[in-house]
């Protein structure tokens, strides 16, 4: 009899057993259950930290541009952030992609990731020492899908609900199961205070700094002049594993300047202390100076492991001139990366070629393997090219005259519709020239697009260069209102569900979105399907490259450059952990060195 109840109770419980080994409890979560989080729960800080590292001094920064809010959230304005707003998780600097409780002290989920919990910190406070709660999570989520950035809407749109399951416990389910990021990116959530928002309007701009959690907040200001961001003393967070060795500066204090020339005079003067150049005319010819050549204004070159993404032309496929892939081609052809490397760049650039340079997730050669199976299925609906040798922009001369391929270019607009009549090219149907406008913001772009525009003449098309001011930028991107632009999409070692905003079908016509190239193709969205349900980082890899391939016969962009470095500029007083991370610089992690300003303070007296 005993054995029978206990084979009895054994088979009613095994299934119970099983379920419980199915939900997963820790402090981290990784983006494939294969790769095990580096840092154990009892670790005491990141290994690219000192821990020690003394608080106080400051740090003085230079932007470019102006702003009139700190409200960064919503698709008015243009805001700067405070440094005053957390998210349930924070990444570490030296994995792939694992998120480590922040706001959260741990995270619960299935297997199949089809839900998640997390379990809030009792300890989280807001600012004004109110404690943070599901219900702020909750609020957070809806107020940024329904009245925040579109960004939020596509990034989160596999969220079927978010439950508070009591004071500390937030439920996101989600719409899919297999989808691994998604328990990672709801972590990235910017969390807000429910409270502090009752009594204001959300979908407004405002200099009033808002009520957040984090670190910093905001000191000091003058609207699009300058910011000073304070330490907060009390901040609830400073003693967690994951803030040990970092936010170690008293203040942050930014300058607005209109452009980079008094950015470089200001930091040349000691009157900054650290900048990231990204301008190679510049990195070569304005630092040679005294301060750097005594080592007081040190000048580096920080390697990085990081996809450095696309930078590009981008030709809005919403316009006639840009509809036809072959017309789209042969306005890429007319662009001589050789010769304006050579000539404006010093030589420091490598021609981007991949959405998803400088990684293993870029495509190469034929595609083999697992990237040729997942292509397969969509032969006859992707040009047979894709399954040859994957696109790479030619190589000219670098005479500034890329002969062979304006030859092309000429086939291919022939091709897609266009004659040359009178010197012009028009639509053989309706007679309209070919001729687009290239919006910039920035004057040093235009000695870049004024020797591409004179190859565009070249082939009857009349292209103008059109100047603006940033907030005319702003408008006409967010509204998609431009014929070209330059852009840059950036990318991570992990792609996922940003990939929607970038190129989906969906995104293609959501004001806002950053599908700016007006990518349309089915094909596309399947893959970014695939993407985002791999399950191991070789099958994410695999599946990135295909996407890749394809996009790059697509023909949206005319790419740019990239340098597998940052170009740092920073003057000698400050200390810097020697561990390198994946991303290069880190500033987060410095500290001031009261003896090294001391001594730079000495020196240039």
């Amino acid at each position: 009899m005993i054995m029978r109840w206990l084979l009895f109770i054994w088979l009613v419980m095994s299934p119970l057993a099983a379920l419980a080994a199915d939900v997963l409890r820790a402090h981290a979560i990784s983006m494939f259950d294969s790769e095990t989080p580096r840092y154990p729960a009892d670790f005491r800080h990141f290994d690219y930290v000192n821990p020690d590292a003394p608080k106080g001094g400051s740090l003085r920064l230079a932007a470019q541009g102006s702003f009139d809010s700190f409200h960064p959230f919503i698709p008015k304005g243009n805001a700067v952030g405070t440094g005053a707003v957390e998210t349930l998780l924070i990444t570490s600097a030296d994995e792939p992609f694992t998120g480590y409780g922040l706001i959260a002290e741990t995270i619960e989920w299935p297997r199949d990731r089809a839900w998640v919990i997390f379990h809030i910190r009792p300890q989280a406070r807001w600012h004004d020492g109110q404690q943070i709660t599901a219900e702020d999570v909750v609020w957070s989520f809806e107020t940024l899908v329904s009245q925040g950035k579109p960004q939020y809407r596509f990034y989160y749109g596999a969220v079927d609900s978010v439950e508070a399951l009591d004071a500390t416990r937030v439920r996101f389910t989600f719409s899919e199961s297999n989808n691994r990021e998604l328990p990672l990116i709801v972590g990235q959530l910017p969390i807000l205070p429910k409270h502090y928002w009752a009594t204001r309007d959300f979908g407004s701009t405002t200099l009033d700094p808002p009520l957040g959690s984090g670190p910093y907040q905001i000191a000091d200001f003058e609207a699009g002049r300058f910011t000073v961001r304070q330490r907060v003393d009390n901040y609830w967070g400073k003693d967690l594993a994951v803030r040990q060795g970092l936010n170690n500066f008293g203040a942050i204090r930014t300058v607005f300047f209109r452009d980079a020339t008094p950015i470089r005079l200001a930091l040349k003067a000691g009157d900054i202390d650290f900048r990231l150049e990204n301008q190679a005319k510049a990195w070569a010819e304005d630092y040679n100076v005294a301060v750097v050549e005594k080592g007081w204004l040190k000048k580096e070159l920080a390697e990085h492991r990081m996809p450095t993404g696309m930078q590009a032309f981008v030709m809005n496929s919403r316009r006639e001139q840009f509809s036809d892939r072959r017309a789209r081609e042969a306005v890429a052809l007319a662009f001589d990366f050789e010769w304006t490397n050579r000539n404006l760049f010093n030589g420091q650039y490598t021609r981007t070629t991949s959405y998803f340079s400088n990684s293993d997730l870029a495509a190469r050669g034929k595609p083999q393997g697992e990237e040729l199976a997942v292509l397969e299925p969509f032969r006859g609906q992707v040009l047979e090219a894709v399954f040859g040798e994957v696109y790479t922009p030619p190589i000219t001369d670098g005479k500034g005259w890329p002969r062979d391929n304006l030859r092309r270019a000429k086939t291919l607009l022939k091709d897609a519709g266009w004659v040359v009549q009178d010197l012009r090219l028009v639509n053989a149907a309706t007679g309209e020239p070919f001729r687009f406008e290239i919006l910039l913001v920035s004057p040093a772009f235009e000695r870049i697009v004024l020797p591409y525009v004179r190859n565009l003449k070249r082939l009857g098309i009349q292209a103008k260069v059109r100047l603006v001011d940033e907030n005319q930028y702003i408008n006409r991107f967010r509204q998609l209102d431009f014929d070209m632009i330059v852009w840059v999409w950036g990318q991570s070692q992990t792609p996922g569900n940003e990939q929607y905003e970038y190129w989906s079908q969906a995104a293609a016509d959501s004001a806002g979105s950053r599908n700016l190239a007006g990518v349309r193709d089915p094909v596309v969205d399947e893959l970014i399907e695939l993407m985002l349900r791999s399950e191991s980082r070789e099958q994410l890899n695999q599946r990135t490259r295909a996407l890749d391939r394809v996009l790059r016969w697509g023909h949206y962009v005319v790419p740019h450059w990239h340098i597998r470095a940052e170009r740092v500029l920073y003057w000698d007083k400050f200390g810097i952990p020697e561990a390198p991370v994946r991303t290069g610089v880190m500033t987060d992690r410095w500290w001031f060195d009261d003896d090294r300003a001391a001594a730079l303070e000495k020196n240039r007296q």
